[in-house]
């Protein structure tokens, strides 16, 4: 089924930026990007998905492996006791031997939280990641796997973790995983947000959408 994934601003990274701009998505592929009355004109019969603020390729994080095994990821149901952050460090000591089971809602819940911030790849060594339960959360969820060449480095910003993959300091060109292109896979995210110098200094929490491989994964509103 066709979408359109209209925008006030469309950042396609790349290329110019597109007021009033849309994305055109069939199944899993992007169709086209460029204004808004050209792609409805292209696909009249195409389902519309209006979004505020910019819609920009997908997020790249570095660090899936440290966010979704060295740190837990409170069930909501503990968010009184635990709070609604990760644990690591020393928290996540204090929460004693943690068995699989517990691991694995925290590692599928994590991944969520991944994709509440835009995220559509992340990083690994190789094709897979080595950890049972992170390769099939990652798996499960549809999230690209792509290498780590250019990676800032083996820890996050202050050997603290930040599900923002902006947390890296990198402007949008350095913080997606590539831009949005005809024939590409439709990895989009959308941030509640005037512009594109906003999105950095704000960071990944205003994501109001995310889109992987064609799929509405994530939506706030």
């Amino acid at each position: 089924m066709l979408t359109i994934h209209a925008a006030p601003l469309v950042l396609p990274v790349g290329a110019a930026p597109v007021v009033d701009g849309a994305v055109v998505v069939d199944g899993d592929r992007i169709t086209a990007v460029g204004p808004y009355a050209e792609a409805a004109a292209m696909a009249p019969a195409a389902r519309v998905r209006r979004w505020p603020g910019v819609l920009t390729p997908g997020l790249r994080q570095w660090h899936p492996l440290w966010l979704l095994r060295h740190c837990y990821h409170p069930d909501p149901r503990e968010a009184g006791e635990l709070g609604e952050l990760p644990l690591y460090g020393e928290r996540l000591a204090a929460l004693g031997e943690l068995d699989e089971s517990r691991w694995a809602g925290s590692v599928r819940r994590g991944v969520q939280r991944m994709l509440r911030h835009g995220t559509t790849a992340v990083a690994s060594p190789g094709a897979r990641f080595g950890d049972p339960l992170v390769a099939t959360a990652v798996a499960r969820s549809g999230l690209a796997v792509v290498g780590v060449a250019g990676a800032p480095g083996g820890m996050l910003l202050g050997e603290r973790p930040d599900l923002d993959p902006f947390a890296e300091g990198y402007d949008l060109p350095g913080t997606v995983h590539g831009p949005l292109a005809v024939g590409g896979r439709a990895d989009l995210a959308v941030f509640d947000v005037p512009d594109e110098a906003a999105l950095t200094e704000r960071g990944a929490a205003s994501c109001v959408a995310t889109v992987l491989a064609g799929r509405l994964v994530y939506r706030s509103r």
